[in-house]
């Protein structure tokens, strides 16, 4: 399929052949039948997805830097690496690999319930725990999508999508050391410093190839 003949249902049909889209989907339409189900409708069911939505870039932001580029540690004998970090190392060495585009469904086995367990746990309501998880699964489910379709064949339509593209792709093809934010256009890099001019970056020798030691030019 060429560059120029990939369409939204191309990229839709290939979404929904991995699993991690099916869980976390799943796990958003229970929280929201579950949440329509209960009622009791406050202002905080309304509060809350308000700061989820401003906090999320800084979220991503925070996973991608310590989580996603965390650097293999050793305490004694024991390695402390994590798939998420190892599946994303794997993900820079080849960013068209689609399977490793999207987050581990290993990890996910995990993630999910822990999520369902802060919303039952942390909440004073658990009709607003329920809005807590049914907007962070929406969330979830919006970033495998953006962050499928900018390694895709998609070519960028507008003038939004191709600065969050644009933005991503920088991460990737010119320096890992920049631009972590993938669902919009470097809101949080901006606030934390991680936002320079492209032409004033050098291109990395080692986006490909993270934590590896660069070789000195000759």
């Amino acid at each position: 399929m060429t560059r120029k003949g990939f369409t939204l249902g191309d990229a839709a049909r290939e979404f929904i052949r991995h699993p991690s889209p099916w869980m976390i989907g799943g796990t958003l339409m229970v929280s929201a039948t579950a949440r329509i189900a209960l009622g009791d409708w406050q202002l905080t069911d309304a509060v809350v997805p308000v700061v989820m939505l401003a906090v999320f870039p800084l979220f991503e932001w925070i996973i991608h830097v310590f989580v996603l580029h965390w650097r293999p540690r050793r305490f004694g004998r024991i390695t402390v690496d994590s798939i998420l970090a190892r599946d994303h190392r794997r993900h820079h060495v080849d960013p068209r690999d689609i399977p490793l585009i999207f987050i581990p469904w290993r990890a996910l086995l995990w993630v999910l319930p822990l999520a369902v367990a802060i919303a039952v746990l942390a909440f004073p309501r658990l009709e607003l725990g329920l809005t807590f998880l049914t907007f962070l699964t929406a969330l979830g489910l919006g970033y495998e999508w953006c962050h499928y379709l900018i390694h895709s064949d998609y070519k960028p339509k507008t003038a939004v999508y191709r600065a969050i593209w644009r933005n991503h792709r920088n991460h990737h093809y010119k320096n890992e050391h920049f631009w972590f934010t993938v669902t919009s256009t470097g809101t949080a890099d901006r606030i934390l410093g991680t936002y320079p001019d492209p032409a004033t970056v050098a291109t990395s020798p080692t986006a490909k190839n993270l934590h590896a030691a660069a070789t000195p030019a000759r």
